[in-house]
């Protein structure tokens, strides 16, 4: 997609830190004055999800392109002006994306699939967000995790008659818009090799087929932006190939040399960098690294990958440049600017004092964008933090402070906030810490197997074959929303705000009757997020008012932060399920984020192993499960939407992480009764190989993502998997507004029967439809039960 002439720039607040502020020269020196310091990436969504609104505003025709560019382009120039005010050396670009940075790079190449009807030229709006989101006749490309992130990334769909074309000059323009700005920066690209590994065979191409197999027909383009890329005047060029982290075979890593071996005339006088993160380099892929033609840096995650230290220590290339990443990209705890600067110092020794880069971990896209808007925050919990724009200015500190000029006060500030967060009271719970530590030596299984507790089930709940249900959250309406804002603003009554969410469940409830579905949800109308709301009524959280990090396209959450011990004061749920329930003679749900996900979707105190503070959630949400079941509930969902996302990136590190996190579920719902019927969900991510690990979870009833993978799920269960629990593969994608018919969720319906048995098949979307408008879903449910309906009579014709 082309850039527009650049607009008048939106202004953003300036960045800040509570214990410092740098303030510098609106234009920025020339690479060569600067320190040493670099910024992997940013966040995009704005402040105040400036680029949110606008994209969802254009997506619903109420503005124009021009309109959403506008702002675009003002965020960009923000953005870019700012980590040159703070002192950023190496400023990244085209590190801003529409959507996502993999599409980006899908739209550069020119990988359109065929099915977006793509004629060739510049890829403009339309065809890049109907791969993104889809239209009204066909399906959005697929959409999955980022390594072990919350993040979502556009899958690639590739094959052997691609033709890849240069068709998205985004990354020049963004670098010479920002040049016109007076902003020399580094443009960076998803490298060729990790987008090829992150891609999948398409549609009707033999799954066995090699994907680096096109790695000639992609580089002829990557050439072509970087010779552009030179021409505008680009010094720097960054490429960022995090697959390098990965267990990578041999012909994987041969990849990557031959694909900069490639490049390397195309490159020359460029300065290169290859960029790494979330986790350590394997000997061998650090090996290849360091002896890639062309390169003139690389870059580490000193923070999640601190045994690349060692590998560094052990060989480093003379005169090269090393990108440390020691300032955090993935959490919002301050840094130890103290211990940071002792592993500089012990780097500096090894690669020389003017080969030494001070880097984020990672892209700050990962973390919440600036400290200076939350207001509402403690003074003594925001001592303790830093968010993207306070990361920025510590990675600047680093640097200065490497080359001679520390700043003493700035330093003092942060280990007086290192020091106050270890001594405070308020971390430590003795009580919830024993709680804990007894867990130990019990593997917490229910005493009876899920065959006969669902036959127990089924004897009370009396549900027809195929049972229909939803995942739990329904449209959440500017009305709907509106109610919880003033309520939270002590602008309505506690009772005019109880009686607004009872007439929304009332709703709720009579519209999944009217449709005939057999277990029905509450539809979550009190909810802001499904990990927020509980971290609301748990202790150990804090909570940000503009904390908004981005999960996929204009979808942002808001993560909780967890500062201590976690247990719970008094029921969350109850009250609103028990609700629910006297309003219908069908089973409603009981809907409760399981602890996993909660430690997962949040930002998480790294004062002790994760697995510590998993078990600590798990017995809080045990407590609700229990609470649930004593005030009449017999259908509980426990939902782990975000386990397979904190699945490490080694291998070898699974075992570990899948042990406690499937205990930590199992913990849970030890105490129900055989009749209580326990439900997990799970979304967007690649569970084929974990599949062994959820059969472990023991849950009676799984709803999973599988309509907008393509079925990948069902290939499991064709290759021999044995499940004997409910399950409910999603029949429909709710993250596009495309309304699928009866025929289409019967025929993957039939697809699940041909390895699933039929007493054992739910029927339910992919997600919650928390996203989705009611002009949608009501369609679209309604083809679905009629679906279920169809095959039901199917089944027993055949009988």
């Amino acid at each position: 997609m082309a850039t527009p002439p650049l607009p008048q720039a939106v202004p953003l607040l300036p960045l800040h830190l509570s214990y410092s502020l740098y303030i510098l020269s609106p234009v920025p020196p020339p690479f060569s004055t600067k320190m040493a310091s670099h910024i992997v990436g940013y966040p995009r969504m704005g402040p105040k999800r400036e680029l949110k609104f606008a994209l969802e505003s254009f997506w619903d025709q109420k503005s124009s392109a021009e309109d959403l560019q506008k702002v675009a382009a003002g965020l960009r120039s923000s953005i870019w002006k700012q980590m040159a005010d703070a002192g950023i050396k190496y400023i990244p670009s085209n590190t801003f994306s529409y959507y996502d940075q993999v599409l980006d790079a899908t739209a550069m190449l020119g990988a359109v699939p065929p099915r977006y009807g793509w004629n060739g030229g510049e890829i403009g709006f339309d065809t890049y967000f109907s791969m993104a989101r889809g239209n009204a006749s066909v399906p959005a490309m697929e959409m999955t995790k980022w390594f072990d992130t919350n993040y979502h990334f556009i899958v690639p769909e590739l094959g052997p008659d691609v033709k890849f074309s240069y068709a998205s000059h985004k990354a020049v323009d963004e670098y010479k818009e920002a040049k016109a700005l007076g902003v020399n920066t580094v443009p960076v690209l998803v490298g060729p090799v990790s987008y090829l590994l992150l891609s999948k065979p398409a549609k009707g191409v033999e799954k066995t087929f090699s994907l680096l197999s096109l790695l000639p027909k992609i580089l002829p383009i990557y050439k072509e932006v970087i010779s552009e890329l030179k021409a505008a005047g680009a010094s720097w060029i960054q490429f960022d190939e995090p697959t390098l982290v990965l267990d990578l075979e041999a012909h994987q890593l041969q990849a990557f040399s031959a694909a900069y071996a490639d490049l390397e005339s195309t490159l020359s006088g460029l300065n290169v960098l290859i960029e790494t993160y979330f986790a350590d380099l394997t000997s061998d892929a650090y090996k290849t690294l360091i002896e890639l033609k062309g390169v003139t840096a690389y870059g580490f995650d000193l923070v999640r990958g601190t045994k690349t230290i060692d590998l560094v220590k052990s060989n480093f290339p003379k005169g090269k440049f090393l990108f440390a990443g020691v300032v955090d990209g993935r959490n919002i705890w301050a840094s130890d600017l103290a211990s940071s600067l002792s592993t500089l110092q012990a780097l500096e020794a090894v690669v020389g004092k003017e080969n030494l880069v001070v880097s984020t971990s990672c892209s700050l896209l990962h973390t919440a964008v600036d400290l200076v808007n939350e207001t509402k925050l403690d003074d003594e919990i925001k001592s303790w933090l830093a968010f993207a724009a306070q990361k920025v200015v510590e990675v600047n500190a680093l640097a200065k402070a490497l080359a001679g000029q520390k700043d003493e006060a700035f330093f003092a500030s942060s280990a007086a906030a290192q020091a106050s967060r270890k001594s405070s009271p308020r971390v430590t719970n003795e009580a919830v810490q024993k709680a804990a530590a007894a867990l130990k030596g019990s593997d917490h299984r229910r005493a009876t197997n899920v065959s006969a507790r669902l036959d127990a089930q089924q004897k009370k709940l009396n549900l027809p074959i195929l049972p229909t249900t939803t995942i739990g959250s329904f449209p959440q309406t500017v009305e709907l929303r509106r109610v919880r804002r003033e309520f939270k603003a002590n602008k309505i009554s506690e009772d005019d705000y109880v009686k607004a969410i009872k007439e929304e469940i009332k709703k709720v409830v009579d519209l999944q009757e009217e449709l005939d579905i057999d277990v029905l949800v509450h539809g979550e109308p009190e909810r802001n997020d499904m990990v927020e709301y509980f971290g609301e009524q748990l202790s150990g959280f804090a909570f940000t008012v503009n904390g908004w990090v981005q999960s996929y396209g204009s979808r942002c959450v808001k993560p909780p932060i967890i500062y201590g011990d976690v247990s719970r004061p008094k029921p969350m749920t109850v009250f609103w399920s028990s609700t629910a329930q006297s309003m219908t003679k069908r089973p409603m749900k009981g809907m409760l984020t399981g602890p996993v996900t909660i430690l997962n979707w949040s930002f998480v105190r790294n004062d002790q192993p994760r697995f510590e503070t998993c078990y600590q959630i798990a017995l809080a949400i045990k407590d609700e499960v229990e609470d649930l079941e004593k005030a009449g509930i017999n259908v509980i969902q426990i939902d782990e939407a975000a386990l397979r996302e904190g699945l490490p990136l080694r291998k070898s590190e699974h075992a570990f992480y899948l042990k406690w996190a499937v205990h930590s579920f199992r913990i849970t719902n030890v105490g129900v009764q055989d009749t209580t019927q326990i439900h997990t969900h799970m979304c967007y991510s690649n569970f084929n190989d974990i599949i062994h690990s959820i059969i472990d979870m023991d849950a009676d009833v799984i709803t999973i993502e599988n309509s907008r993978s393509d079925e990948k799920l069902l290939s499991v269960f064709r290759e021999g998997v044995k499940y004997g629990a409910g399950i409910g593969p999603g029949v429909y994608d709710i993250h596009s507004p495309r309304i699928p018919s009866t025929e289409e969720i019967a025929d993957r319906i039939n697809k699940m029967l041909a390895v699933l048995e039929s007493n054992i098949l739910w029927v339910n979307p992919d997600c919650g439809l928390k996203t989705r408008k009611y002009a949608e879903v009501k369609p679209a449910l309604n083809n679905m039960v009629a679906a279920a309906k169809l095959l039901r009579l199917q089944l027993a014709s055949a009988k």
